[in-house]
């Protein structure tokens, strides 16, 4: 059961234009659409009913039976989903990531587990409709060094290995080194051996990283009825022809959203701007290419490389090979929205910054604009991480303060003597206060001096306290250091635990009750952190 909870401005982890986002802040409610509350999404199902026709979900479904043709072991929750997407009453709840090695941080989970749970929620509360929960896997993705490792124990695990084009794409030359690696760093408890057999299978077994993710999140998640999506699909794209076309022609992203950020950056909350416009937001995909498309002079050229093409030439590509043009960040929630019956985006920070940055081009382009989501947020404690903050008097806000700031907390509050000097630099303030009335009676010259000298005995002041505080300290270091090491248990790198961790390592102590524990305690709809205790 969850311990705890705190809110998302309470961790000081979260940017202001989220905090502000989830607080329904006025200034924030041009950016998007309808907020995220159970109430709105009667709106939002009425909406993307009108502009999802039925030729769309023909195709869709027959894509995504053929993209689970070779899968294993795919659950009849799942199948029944993909076949669900026929019907005119079934909408998605969509979240996406890119295809970390072995999940990468543990808030991959959170993401999915968030969309599985809504799904849920929605058909409660929609008996009539159909909720289907959607895995976007960023195959086209080409940055692979955010994506070719991942932590286990304290240790970076490394897929080493000359890279470029689409990540999707790679084969997996390499991965029995890593599988040596993980192997070794496990017991051989039951656990253990089920989390060695779900990576050998995965990245030994398959040709592709899209091959082996797929098979990973469809083994750790098929029975919620999860449906995978690999845009990266002929057949998909062929549906995001005219917007493919009319990016190239009119180049109406860059204007608006170019427009968006900058009454972003005019409002008052010092938000910043997550990404930014190219005049054409799309790239040029082949085997082993991933690169821009550029107009210089009414020619289109693909950077770093000798193709080029006029007008009417590209369009021509277009038509011909939709599956060589390629979504950039600013075009892909589009293309995401234009071939999925979705009603939600669920997704972290940084993706839900920049979603707000893109509902004018959605309206440009007569596509509606989804709900978005902060996903879940947790922190996993055991039962004995739990008795150690009780007995340390400590709550668990407070492991959210920065490590210094937490041990000035403690040592000031277990102190046996006052490290606070409020009282004197009041005293001290009022003495100069009357110095400064004599100063203005005599000499004027004689006001800077009395300045310079209030400077100099407040900051004296202030050393004295400081090196009090460090002498408490040292006085206190034995209990700051069993403060610490459970701080760093829990937020390793003085991080999120989420940003951070691998879910092997729970995997191993829990097994599939890790997940269960997960799916029954994300609320996706509460907007808090929460502290789950596994035990």
């Amino acid at each position: 059961m969850p311990s705890d909870c705190i809110s998302f401005r309470e961790t000081n982890y979260f940017s202001s234009l989220i905090c502000d986002y989830l607080d329904e802040t006025p200034d924030l409610k041009p950016f998007y659409n309808r907020f995220p509350k159970l109430n709105n999404f009667e709106s939002q199902i009425d909406e993307k009913a009108k502009s999802f026709d039925t030729q769309s979900r023909v195709v869709l479904v027959n894509a995504l039976k053929n993209q689970y043709q070779n899968v294993e072991q795919v659950s009849d929750l799942t199948i029944s989903n993909i076949d669900l997407l026929s019907n005119e009453k079934t909408f998605t709840i969509t979240t996406g990531h890119q295809l970390n090695v072995f999940t990468g941080p543990l808030y991959f989970f959170y993401k999915i587990v968030s969309t599985i749970n809504l799904c849920k929620t929605l058909k409660e509360q929609y008996p009539n409709n159909n909720f289907v929960p959607v895995y976007w896997m960023a195959t086209e993705d080409h940055d692979f060094e955010e994506i070719n490792f991942f932590n286990f124990k304290g240790k970076k695990i490394s897929w080493n290995k000359e890279a470029s084009g689409a990540v999707g794409e790679l084969d997996l030359n390499g991965f029995n080194d890593v599988f040596r690696v993980i192997a070794s760093e496990m017991d051989n408890s039951q656990n253990a051996n089920e989390l060695r057999d779900l990576f050998k299978n995965a990245y030994l077994n398959h040709d592709t990283l899209t091959d082996a993710m797929r098979y990973l999140v469809n083994a750790l998640f098929s029975k919620y009825g999860l449906v995978i999506v690999d845009g990266n699909d002929t057949n998909l794209k062929q549906m995001f022809i005219p917007f493919i076309q009319k990016e190239i022609t009119d180049q109406e992203a860059f204007e608006l959203v170019t427009e968006t950020n900058s009454k972003l950056n005019d409002l008052d909350g010092n938000y910043k701007i997550q990404v930014n416009p190219r005049e054409i937001n799309l790239f040029y995909i082949t085997k082993d290419l991933r690169e821009r498309i550029v107009e210089i002079e009414g020619e289109y050229f693909v950077n770093n490389t000798q193709i080029k093409w006029s007008k009417s030439e590209i369009l021509d590509e277009v038509s011909s090979f939709p599956e060589r043009f390629s979504p950039n960040v600013i075009m892909r929630p589009l293309y995401q929205e234009v071939i999925l019956p979705n009603l939600c985006y669920i997704g972290g920070g940084g993706e839900i910054a920049y979603w707000l940055q893109l509902k004018t081009n959605f309206e440009a382009q007569n596509i509606p604009f989804p709900m978005l989501l902060l996903r879940n947020s947790a922190v996993l404690t055991t039962r004995k991480q739990n008795e150690k903050l009780q007995k340390l008097n400590l709550t668990f806000k407070d492991l959210f303060l920065k490590q210094i700031d937490l041990e000035t907390k403690v040592t000031k509050e277990i102190s046996k003597i006052n490290i606070d000097f409020s009282s004197q630099k009041l005293h001290l303030k009022q003495q100069f206060k009357e110095l400064y009335e004599l100063a203005k009676q005599t000499d004027k010259s004689f006001v800077g001096a009395v300045g310079a000298q209030e400077k100099k005995q407040f900051n004296g002041l202030e050393h004295l306290e400081k090196r009090l505080l460090n002498a408490q300290k040292r006085k206190l270091k034995d209990i700051l250091k069993r403060i610490i090491e459970l701080q760093n248990a829990l937020f390793p790198n003085q991080s999120l635990q989420e940003r951070q961790t691998n879910f092997s390592e729970f995997y191993l102590e829990y097994g599939d009750r890790f997940i269960q524990q997960l799916v029954l305690n994300l609320q996706p709809l509460k907007s808090e952190f929460l502290i789950l205790n596994l035990d």
